[in-house]
């Protein structure tokens, strides 16, 4: 495939993941939100069951309380009707001594009252508040005893005055006509008249439904705290439950409110399936996976786009290579075959410069099946103790004519009694790579210096290839390795390469045990240096080093 048709292909796939990525998004996103009122939905239940709990409990207290009420206004409730005329008690027998327990004490001793519902006249006994509050109470009870019906066991009425917020109670005397006689009342304090009803009511009366809660004690099941009119704390139970799920209700005839809070534990029992437990960690988790996916996929295809670029460029160049040699080649053998050549002389060099582009030729050719074949499966080799100088010395001698197409002096340094574990034609293919590399991007009339020394541990060889060219930027002495990859420099200059060959030699090198790499050659140029092993050397690649880099093996 081109690299043309190849591009909108790879984006039509890229476009295909990220669409589903969104569809990851918003299908995770509907499923938070689903899962997020689940847990709403539960936890408002939770709630107003306990809402539920604490009307049953102000419920509840109302009817543990009447029984007081009714004792106070006993003496009132319990006397005849009286006739028109009839004298109206006083309303002292509300504050009996029995009764003055029950009643308000401390900060707001207790008082009473009574009001004339005919005269309109207000009486107070005990310890009679100031005169803004009689007439509050006076006018208040007034109006209410419009509304007033014989069946009602009491009423309550509210209100603030000067800052005194006040709950009064009272009950109606009844004349013989049915018609209210006087209204008698005193204060309500919730602190005095409950006289342990709301720990009572805490102790015996159900606050949940009995079917959900299977007659556990309310401790086991809730809290309570009960606070008057002004926010004072009246009453709290022995056991607290943190206020994770609380409900509150507010008696507006006494003025209190009740706050319950369920415990968490019985979640279970009141909403079916229990409290679902939040997913949100486990849909961030696939979420993130998923967009993880996506940046691999994306990563893959950019890598494969690079590769379709990195294959295109390396056949063009190796048709580039592949053509040189072979226009030269053809070009002589035909002047050779047409008898143009004048003399001897012409006809030695023809015959040499077809010699030097057919070797070229060979090495190209062996490059590329050696490459083609490590990337399918390893090749095999055959690995053997070797004298290295004198397979060097016909490594050089098949390279001259080559090297002398550019100019180009081989000089050796070698050391006669240096060997290595190696097969021989892995040496003598790194060796032509390593020299070809030296003499295409060096200049012309260079001297390169081929060095071959024993290793310094005992075992194995050293050998590097030196060249006077324009060296290797620190930055690319790893990269050069590569398959494919040549510098930038090179690759806008007319010099021919492939991006093969330094990829061969690492890998013909680390397969035979050995390690490669490259530094900075004195005063110019750069040095390639190969380290191969010994024999009873274990095989397996070494690390490799530099002289003023550090460079590992790929």
């Amino acid at each position: 495939m081109s690299r043309s048709a190849s591009a909108p292909s790879s984006r039509r796939l890229v476009a295909i993941l990220v669409l589903f990525v969104v569809l990851a998004a918003a299908l995770t996103y509907e499923a938070w939100e689903a899962d997020h009122d689940h847990r709403y939905a539960a936890q408002q239940t939770l709630k107003d069951y306990a809402a539920l709990a604490a009307w049953e409990y102000n419920s509840s207290t109302k009817e543990a309380l009447y029984p007081n009420l009714m004792w106070v206004f006993g003496p009132v409730k319990s006397e005849t009707s009286l006739p028109p005329s009839a004298k109206l008690p006083e309303p002292m027998v509300i504050l009996r001594k029995e009764a003055l327990e029950k009643l308000c004490k401390g900060d707001k001793p207790p008082f009473a009252f009574r009001i004339d519902a005919r005269t309109r006249e207000a009486t107070f006994a005990g310890n009679a508040p100031d005169a803004r509050i009689q007439r509050w109470i006076r006018d208040t009870v007034l109006v209410e005893l419009q509304h007033y019906r014989m069946d009602y066991s009491y009423l309550t009425v509210t209100g603030t005055v000067d800052g005194r917020h006040l709950v009064v109670l009272f009950q109606v005397k009844w004349s013989t006509d049915d018609t209210p006689a006087a209204a008698y009342g005193t204060e309500f304090c919730l602190a005095s008249f409950q006289v342990g009803a709301l720990a009572r009511v805490m102790q015996k009366y159900p606050m949940l439904p009995p079917s959900l809660t299977a007659n556990h004690a309310n401790d086991s099941l809730l809290s309570v705290i009960v606070k008057d009119e002004q926010g004072r704390e009246v009453f709290r139970s022995p056991v607290q439950y943190p206020p994770t799920f609380t409900g509150t209700h507010t008696l507006q005839a006494f003025g209190y409110s009740t706050t319950v809070a369920l415990n968490p534990r019985i979640a279970p029992q009141l909403v079916i399936g229990g409290l679902p437990p939040s997913r949100l960690p486990l849909l961030v988790g696939l979420f993130g996976m998923t967009s993880l996916l996506l940046f691999i996929g994306i990563v893959q295809l950019r890598r494969e786009s690079e590769l379709a670029r990195l294959r295109s460029d390396f056949i063009a160049s190796v048709s580039h290579e592949l053509r040189t040699p072979l226009a030269q080649m053809r070009m002589f053998a035909e002047t050779l075959r047409l008898g143009r050549i004048r003399n001897e002389e012409e006809r030695e060099r023809s015959l040499t410069i077809i010699d030097q582009e057919s070797r070229r030729l060979a090495h190209l050719v062996e490059n590329v099946l050696l490459f083609s074949r490590s990337e399918r499966q390893a090749p095999r080799l055959s690995p053997r103790d070797v004298a290295l100088a004198n397979e060097l010395r016909e490594t050089v001698q098949a390279f001259t004519p080559i090297a002398e197409a550019r100019r180009v002096t081989v000089e050796l340094e070698l050391e006669e009694d240096a060997r290595a574990f190696v097969d021989p034609a892995v040496l003598r293919q790194v060796t032509l790579n390593l020299l070809d590399n030296a003499v295409k991007y060096g200049p012309d009339g260079q001297v390169v210096r081929l060095t071959l020394a024993a290793a310094r541990h005992g075992r194995g060889a050293v050998i590097s290839v030196e060249d006077e060219g324009p060296g290797i930027p620190t930055a690319d002495r790893e990269r050069i390795w590569l398959p494919y990859f040549r510098l930038r420099r090179d690759v806008d200059s007319a010099v021919a390469g492939s991006g093969i060959g330094l990829a061969v030699v690492r890998d013909l090198v680390e397969r035979q045990g050995g390690s490669v790499w490259v530094e900075s050659a004195t005063p110019r140029g750069s040095r390639f240096v190969v380290e191969l092993p010994g024999a009873g050397t274990p095989d397996g690649p070494r690390a490799g080093r530099t002289s003023d880099a550090t460079v590992g093996a790929a």
